[in-house]
């Protein structure tokens, strides 16, 4: 595919050569080519994974605190399920939203409306009376959470070259290790609050876990102004070159010149315009098969992993018949020496081996880590207990390295700039419904099944290794933004 480029230049004040701005295609070429030294296009990248942080943060926050929830407002298992899940369906519900208003109003406002989100829903969860105000602050944290990663991964594919290290797939894959940093550090806090709270105050431990998740959304907003702003890829594409030579300027360190008339030029170029319509673009022509292995292999990789990571403290404390103090060190050792490890291995070499080899080499071992695990069962000897926990360690290490850092690959980098918002919240929603059965489907079948719940889960990997067997499509490296700019392929794909 042919790449248009800012073919010409003209000297700056200094007489430096400077990039010509002709059409949205040669903002993106700037970007392709990645950020001039000393940037702001880094710390653009790090806030928006400070969102993913708080995702993975106040979904799992809530892990260690349900008996002391469930005691205090006296409620039903059916209430305890309530609770426990309100922010799941909030996620399926801010997903859906999020990824079209990601696409209409921009990426700059979606994100800072959605850090309020954090703010009001944490503290709404740590000061709540009743288990009704706690399940609707749940929900409101969920549609944060179901907003955010559409917007995230579009700071993260849009401010990033295309190639070499540091690339879109490299960090776009850096969400993974930072939510399992994230689910790491929820341990953390709960340990040492576990560790100094004394025994007459440990009913204000869930209230402390949730309400901290307000404290990074806060420190977020207060740098907003100083290092945020929109996208020049998404301005480019709504016919504002002035826009986006303005943010290449401010934060990637490019003084981009624009072309006389280029401007007018760009306000007379067909767009496709943000519309609900798009998510049907999703599945028609060249981004069919792109949406279902996207999708299959989010499913799959949600299905799995939350089946076993947030039944992981069960699970270990089946293993290991210890104290609660055992359970938290054994998940946290857990989560951060294999699937954390796991995510920065991917991060460091997805651009040389690809997103594609990683995410199959992920799913066969969580494969075999769930078969041995159904046929090891619940262990009695220390042999059978040292081999069920190295094969949880390597279905985390599966996770960290292919389907857990590149499911967000595939559903950010399967389409153009146009078309990421709402690919990336169709895949989510599918992801965060799929995370639902999953967690309640995981203690029905476990308590029927017992360890024979692993047979099942397997099916799982399985079916995200066959999609990918059968559409072999590689995300990293593809100048896939290149795609809005020929209208052949649009008219195609739509």
């Amino acid at each position: 595919m042919s790449t248009l480029v800012a073919s010409a230049t003209i000297p700056d004040q200094t007489g430096a050569p400077r990039p010509v701005i002709r059409s949205a295609a040669d903002v993106s070429n700037l970007v392709n080519r990645g950020a001039a030294s000393g940037s702001d296009a880094r710390i653009v990248v790090a806030i928006a994974l400070g969102g993913v942080f708080l995702d993975a943060y106040d979904l799992g926050a809530l892990a260690f605190g349900v008996k002391d929830v469930a005691r205090e407002f006296t409620l039903t298992p059916t209430g305890i399920g309530l609770v426990a899940s309100a922010i799941t369906f909030g996620a399926i519900v801010g997903a859906f939203l999020g990824g079209f208003l990601t696409d209409k109003i921009g990426r700059y406002r979606v994100f800072m409306a959605d850090m309020f989100f954090f703010v009001v829903a944490a503290l709404a969860c740590a000061f709540a009376p009743n288990a009704w105000v706690l399940g609707g602050a749940r929900f409101v944290m969920g549609l944060g959470v179901g907003i955010d990663l559409p917007v995230a991964m579009a700071f993260l594919a849009e401010f990033s070259r295309l190639s070499g290290r540091g690339n879109k797939a490299a960090r776009i894959a850096t969400w993974c290790p930072v939510w399992y940093a994230a689910i790491s550090i929820s341990y953390l806090l709960v340990l040492a609050f576990y560790s100094t709270l004394p025994a007459s105050h440990a009913g204000l431990l869930w209230r402390l876990i949730l309400g901290f998740g307000a404290v990074p959304a806060i420190i977020i907003i207060a740098v907003r102004s100083r290092y945020i702003s929109e996208s020049p890829v998404w301005a480019a594409n709504q016919g504002d070159l002035v826009a986006a030579a303005r943010i290449l300027k401010r934060s990637y360190g490019i003084d981009a010149e624009i072309a006389q008339d280029a401007q007018a030029s760009a306000d007379r170029t067909s767009v496709r315009k943000a519309s609900w319509r798009n998510y049907g673009t999703l599945l028609h022509g060249v981004y069919l098969k792109r949406t279902v292995l996207a999708t299959v292999i989010g499913v799959a990789s949600s299905f799995a992993y939350n089946a076993v990571a947030f039944g992981l403290p069960v699970i270990i404390s089946s293993f290991l018949a210890q104290s609660m103090l055992t359970t938290i060190l054994a998940s946290l050792v857990l989560n951060l020496g294999f699937a954390f490890v796991g995510g920065l291995i991917a991060v460091r070499i997805v651009p040389k081996v690809g997103a594609w080899n990683l995410t199959v080499f992920g799913y066969v071992l969580q494969f075999i880590a769930l078969v041995g695990l159904a046929l090891v069962g619940r262990p009695h000897t220390t042999p059978e207990v040292v081999a069920a926990v190295a094969l949880l360690a390597t279905f985390l290490f599966g996770q960290g390295v292919g389907p857990g850092s590149h499911s967000m690959t595939f559903a950010s980098l399967s389409y153009p700039t146009s078309l990421r918002g709402v690919g990336v919240g169709f895949n989510q929603t599918l992801m965060r419904a799929s995370s639902t059965v999953s967690l309640f489907l995981f203690p029905v079948l476990a308590a029927a099944l017992n360890t024979r719940v692993f047979w099942i889960i397997a099916a799982a990997p399985l079916c995200g290794l066959l999609a990918l067997l059968t559409i072999r499509w590689e995300p990293s490296g593809y100048d896939v933004d290149a795609e809005d700019f020929h209208l052949s392929l649009n008219r195609t794909a739509q």
